[in-house]
């Protein structure tokens, strides 16, 4: 029987079920690989589902499949440059969609990783999802020394509310790019408020 309140993170293959996806991901690992000398690694992108007391929310960053907005969508922005962000075919949105579904589901590495089962905790990733940032995707316009992805906004989520983030890590020869940026910004932001805070008093 699943529990009142569960915050899932799942790792699904990059670019299941989608061809053109999956290569170009090999692509960039192999180019990655070789300018960092290191071995190739399979590619992961990350979602959580969300569950409490008043639902289930799934909370991805996704393509933007249409002009309907009742995936639960929160935030958008510009794919590659903001140039192109004019045009739907190059934005993103960030959904925490109440009885939502994750497309690949099915694909993902391990089954769900339990992160946390604290309603508080789960309370609050739910509240964050609209503050998440939206910079360009693939570029690293925050300067956290690694690319803006949907791997960010997950790691965004789960070190802004609080998560031991030591505690999580990637499948066996597999990385998130982006992962590291999300958490990096999150930390910054902490201090940030931190500070301000203490100007206040």
């Amino acid at each position: 029987m699943r529990p009142a309140t569960a915050v899932d993170l799942y790792w699904i293959p990059l670019g299941s079920g989608n061809h053109s996806v999956r290569l170009n991901g090999k692509v960039f690992e192999g180019a990655s690989a070789f300018l960092e000398r290191r071995s190739r690694c399979d590619l992961y992108h990350t979602a959580l589902e969300v569950a409490v007391p008043d639902g289930r929310f799934v909370i991805e960053m996704t393509p933007i499949p249409d002009r309907r907005r009742e995936r639960g969508v929160v935030g958008e922005g510009a794919v590659g440059t903001k140039w192109a962000g004019r045009y739907r075919l190059f934005r993103y949105e960030n959904r925490r969609w109440l009885d939502g579904i994750i497309p690949d589901i099915g694909d993902a590495v391990s089954g769900p990783v339990r992160v946390t089962s604290d309603e508080a905790r789960a309370h609050s990733i739910l509240e964050l999802v609209p503050s998440v940032p939206t910079p360009v995707w693939g570029r690293d316009e925050l300067d956290a020394g690694e690319m803006w992805s949907s791997n960010s906004v997950i790691s965004w989520l789960l070190a802004s509310s609080g998560v031991d983030m030591d505690q999580i890590r990637a499948p066996f020869e597999g990385r998130a790019p982006g992962w590291d940026a999300g958490i990096v910004v999150a930390r910054r932001d902490s201090i940030s408020l931190s500070r301000k805070f203490e100007r206040s008093i």
